[in-house]
Order: C-alpha cells, then sequence, then structure tokens
C-alpha cells in the first residue's frame, strides 16, 4: 500500500490508456531524471523498473501484463501470482477512503487544484503512517542527498531513444518470460496449481518474438 506514483485531474469518463497517455509517469525517465531502478532477472538485466497492469495497457518495457488463457504450470502460477500482486493497487482506493473520510464526500464544490492537494495530502500522510508502523518500503535517511541530474532537452536523440526503450515491445516479452521463470522457482509461492502439464511447460520460439 506505498504509494510510489499519483495523477489527478482527468475527467472520469476516459479510460485507463487516456488516462496514461495524459499522465507524466514516464517523464523522468525520458529526460534521465529517474531514480536508479535497474534490476536482474534469470541473469538478464533490466534498465527500467517495472508495473502490473492489465491486458488494456499497451506491450511496454516498463508493463507486465498476465496471460489471458495461459497452459502450463509455469504461466499458470505466475497468472495467479501476478493477479493477486495487482489486487493491492487495485484496492488502494478503498484502503484510503476507509482512512480518510473526507475522500468519500461528493466534492462537486471543490475545485480541480483544490481536489489535487486534498488527494496529494492523504496519499502523503498514508505513506508515514506506513513508515511509522516499520511497513515502509523504502527507508527515509535525513542525512542522505539525492544527487542532481540535469534533464536531457526534450526531442533530442537520447530523449527519443528512451521513448523507443520504454517502447519495446521484444523487452516486454523478454522480461514476462524472464519473470514466469523466476516465480515458478520461488518454492514458498503455492498457489494450488492443477498437476504440472509437462507439455506446455516449455517456452516456444513465439513467446520471445
Amino acid at each position: 500500500m506505498w504509494i510510489w506514483h499519483a495523477f489527478f485531474g482527468s475527467p472520469g469518463s476516459i479510460n485507463d490508456i487516456n488516462v496514461l497517455n495524459r499522465s507524466h509517469i514516464f517523464n523522468t525517465i525520458y529526460d534521465g531524471s529517474a531514480p536508479e531502478s535497474s534490476f536482474e532477472v534469470c541473469g538478464t538485466p533490466y534498465k527500467y523498473g517495472y508495473y502490473l497492469v492489465d491486458g488494456i495497457y499497451p506491450e511496454y518495457a516498463v508493463f507486465v501484463k498476465s496471460f489471458t488463457c495461459p497452459h502450463g504450470s509455469r504461466r499458470k502460477k505466475f497468472k495467479r501470482a501476478q493477479e493477486r500482486a495487482r489486487k493491492d493497487v487495485e484496492r488502494a482506493f478503498g484502503a484510503l477512503k476507509k482512512r480518510w473520510f473526507i475522500l468519500k464526500k461528493p466534492a462537486s464544490y471543490l475545485g480541480e487544484e483544490k481536489l489535487q492537494e486534498i488527494m496529494y495530502t492523504c496519499l502523503i500522510l498514508d505513506n508515514m503512517i506506513i513508515e511509522d508502523e516499520g511497513r515502509a518500503i523504502c527507508a527515509f535517511k535525513k542525512e542522505e542527498t539525492i544527487p542532481e541530474t540535469q534533464p536531457i532537452e526534450i526531442g533530442s536523440e537520447e530523449y527519443m531513444n528512451r521513448r523507443a526503450e520504454i517502447r519495446c515491445t521484444e523487452t516486454f516479452h523478454n522480461l514476462r518470460n524472464d519473470l514466469v521463470e523466476h516465480i515458478y522457482g520461488i518454492q514458498n509461492i503455492n498457489l494450488n496449481l492443477d498437476p504440472p502439464d509437462d507439455s506446455g511447460d516449455e517456452l516456444s520460439d513465439n513467446d520471445f518474438m
């Protein structure tokens, strides 16, 4: 329930893709000012972190989607693990409204700027409570200084290269396949899977395209 990013102000009638296109979630990655988030899975290094999303989202290198109709015990285990973890995101607003009564009340009389201030304030306070309870995802050090970075120019070659990296479909499939193998190898994740289907466990060449 630790909130990393929030974006408010879009009309309520648009879908998730339009909200994604309006948000600034990737801007810091594009201009090079985002914090270091590289990692390694199954011996393969990846440059950016990733988000767990549902099927409507595009096949970006920073998105990990589940399988619609998984075959084989590996994919079934991954699908259930991914969807179970994604439920924490889906219940975030319910948990926030339970904690902050102001989010339950009608807000038609408030302006957009005031609504944003209320939402960001509730999110910050929620993170502070989680940290005070010792459940913070990252440690906060008062003495630590974040090195300043010089954002690259919008439209420059490096900027456009980063945009291309984020939208790389090949990296999307490679990452998901590596996570499938990684999740399958974690013994303490028991999701009551069906008996292993050896014929469906092997990844085909098309999975890496």
